[in-house]
């Protein structure tokens, strides 16, 4: 892990003449390297009991070809770690290592981008509850809650905050609140079921919370199925801005067997539909991984 200074953003811009390539499911690929991740830390537990191994995984998809590491923050939030007994200035120092450790393999790579992962209130409850939204929660609420974290790591160097896996529009709301006061680039990525977001909201409604945010440089949608990609391109398109499509592999979580089933559909062929449809930025969530990376990066760079 760095020892240096944080290093300085530079500003995330999505070329108009190429598509970049981000990243897979970190988390996928270090349970591929034997780590446990069923604690409710998820991969955030990794910040504390094994740095490097995040470390590896985002160097393993820079030599891939992707453009973009995503930080293992997700699941990261002052909450859960006071769950564990950390405090809050051990907490931020957890959140500003993910972005180390990306800068990390990064400079491993000689090039790249690093996104902050900012993930959704419902991850840090570690009970689905990010695939279903609504949670009882105003948007004054989620934003006095995602505010802390979302300092730090607008604070700790990461080119891009990456607000994603986002149920539902009353939570975008709040992230473009905190997004616009503290004047970073950032995307919105929303979790979908089909053309509406997990809670139900229509994709036209969900994205219009991104108008008139200049901080917000893509929009898009990440951990769904393969198939539901193409149709939220047209509506993220409406918006002007870049659009960015990072979706799972395909198979599907059985959480009574606590294992994937089901075949996956992900494929270079599908991302091809996704860049002639609009979208600029392309890459995998959960069970997406380095060799699929690679082969999106051959057939679209």
């Amino acid at each position: 892990m760095s020892d240096g200074p944080t290093l300085k953003p530079v500003d995330f811009v999505v070329p108009e003449d190429t598509v970049l390539i981000a990243d897979g499911g970190v988390a996928t690929e270090l349970e591929a390297r034997g780590h446990d991740l069923s604690d409710a830390l998820w991969s955030a537990r990794l910040l504390l009991d094994a740095p490097q191994e995040i470390t590896a995984v985002h160097a393993a998809f820079f030599r891939a070809g992707a453009a973009i590491a995503t930080t293992a923050s997700y699941q990261a939030s002052f909450d859960a770690f006071a769950a564990r007994g950390i405090g809050r200035t051990e907490t931020a120092g957890l959140l500003r290592r993910s972005v180390e450790l990306a800068a990390d393999a990064r400079a491993q790579a000689g090039r790249g981008w690093i996104a902050a992962s900012v993930g959704p209130y419902g991850a840090a409850l570690a009970d689905g509850s990010e695939y279903r939204g609504r949670y009882g929660l105003s948007v004054a609420q989620l934003e006095a809650w995602h505010r802390p974290r979302l300092e730090v790591l607008a604070d700790a160097g990461a080119d891009v905050l990456a607000c994603e896996t986002i149920p539902d529009v009353d939570e975008a709301q709040a992230l473009m609140n905190l997004v616009r006061s503290l004047g970073v680039p950032a995307w919105l990525s929303y979790t979908v079921d089909g053309a509406c977001t997990r809670a139900g909201q229509p994709l036209a409604d969900a994205y219009a919370v991104a108008d008139g945010v200049p901080e917000i440089v893509a929009v898009g949608v990440n951990c769904c199925a393969p198939a539901d990609v193409l149709p939220a391109i047209g509506p993220a398109s409406a918006t002007g801005k870049p659009v960015i499509v990072y979706p799972n592999s395909g198979e599907r979580w059985d959480p009574a067997r606590r294992a994937w089933v089901g075949p996956a559909s992900f494929s270079q062929q599908l991302a091809a539909q996704w860049v002639s449809a609009g979208a600029r930025v392309v890459g995998g969530c959960c069970r997406v991984r380095p060799a699929d990376i690679a082969q999106l990066a051959a057939a679209l760079t």
